[in-house]
């Protein structure tokens, strides 16, 4: 990930490897990255059908936008844009998001087509082309990258190719999930979402991750920022409140009658409340209102940011849903039939 801007979701995907050698296929497998889905075809035509089937891609973020038409001035020309936050997190219930392709890893040479021809006929946008190749195909390979047609070649006698092909997997990957968030970032980030594109906020948010061991990731609204998952489909949310915020659970919470020490906290900045059974805010039926204050961290970016993480957030994941470590389970079992 770009380390000034941070995705609006986030899951591990299923790289495709195209090769006609299954022995080469095989062996390569091995060396991948334990914790990474794969899928093998030594058929490049059943790979490519496979491939531009998959439904999921840059189109995600767009089905968030539409027209908002309850206004007087609403017309073919004028129009206001309805944003679908709820859209991106219920994305974790889509038991077929880690099926999904964002990278290819194809051979240049094989008999029924080239890697070039098979790499033309993808139709699925956004999809990330990796182009294994030998040495005297180096120049071919340097072309197809300057028109576009892949975003990265390796040649295959390299030392370092299987260093370098784990690299480039997990960088496309990201690449994929930046483009797909693109119109959602470009829409948010200049109002409430700025943490998005906030360079500051983005390392913060990679050690979180790290620490954590969360893979995949959804922003969320009521309150911002972001639902996190990790491996065994363990949930918890990053709450990230600006100074407004901060004041508006202050007056609101004084304008409910709230008690004197859950306005002193408020005021202290030094927690957030996450009042999940009151639409965010606090009423005065929250008699257990000291369990639902969470510890402030502070980040120093383009402004500043409080933020805390909730563990097993109320209502998220309400339902069950296919956990990564569970979904490398299912590959591993359909291997070894």
């Amino acid at each position: 990930m770009t380390p000034y801007q941070m995705h609006p979701l986030f899951f591990p995907t299923t790289t495709v490897f195209v090769d006609d050698s299954r022995l080469f296929l095989e062996n390569l497998s091995l060396q991948l990255d334990p914790d990474s889905a794969y899928v093998l075809y030594d058929a490049p035509a059943k790979a490519l059908e496979a491939i531009n089937t998959q439904n999921h891609g840059i189109s995600f973020a767009q089905e968030c936008f539409s027209r908002y038409p309850y206004r007087e001035e609403f017309s073919s020309n004028n129009c206001v844009i309805d944003i679908d936050i709820d859209k991106v997190h219920h994305e974790v219930y889509n038991r077929n998001r880690f099926a999904q392709s964002s990278v290819i890893v194809v051979d240049y040479v094989m008999p029924e087509m080239s890697g070039l021809e098979f790499c033309r006929k993808v139709q699925r946008s956004g999809v990330k082309k990796i182009l294994l190749t030998g040495k005297a195909d180096e120049k071919l390979a340097i072309r197809a990258f300057n028109e576009g047609l892949i975003e990265r070649f390796i040649t295959k006698n390299d030392n370092a190719a299987l260093e370098t092909l784990n690299r480039m997997i997990v960088e496309l990957q990201d690449e994929y999930f930046a483009e797909i968030g693109a119109p959602l970032v470009n829409m948010l980030a200049a109002g409430i979402y700025g943490f998005l594109r906030d360079a500051e906020f983005a390392k913060v948010f990679e050690k979180i991750k790290i620490e954590r061991g969360i893979v995949e990731h959804y922003l969320c609204c009521n309150p911002e920022g972001m639902l996190m998952i990790n491996a065994a489909g363990v949930a918890s949310l990053l709450i990230v409140c600006v100074e407004d915020d901060m004041q508006a659970h202050y007056e609101i919470s004084l304008d409910q009658g709230a008690p004197q020490g859950l306005l002193d906290a408020l005021s202290s900045r030094k927690f957030i409340p996450y009042f999940w059974e009151t639409n965010g805010h606090f009423d005065p039926a929250l008699t257990h209102w000291q369990s639902l204050l969470h510890p402030v961290h502070e980040v120093d970016g383009q402004q500043r940011y409080f933020y805390t993480i909730v563990d097993n957030p109320q209502p998220y994941l309400v339902d069950p849903i296919l956990s990564h470590q569970d979904y490398l389970r299912q590959m591993d079992a359909n291997k070894m039939e």
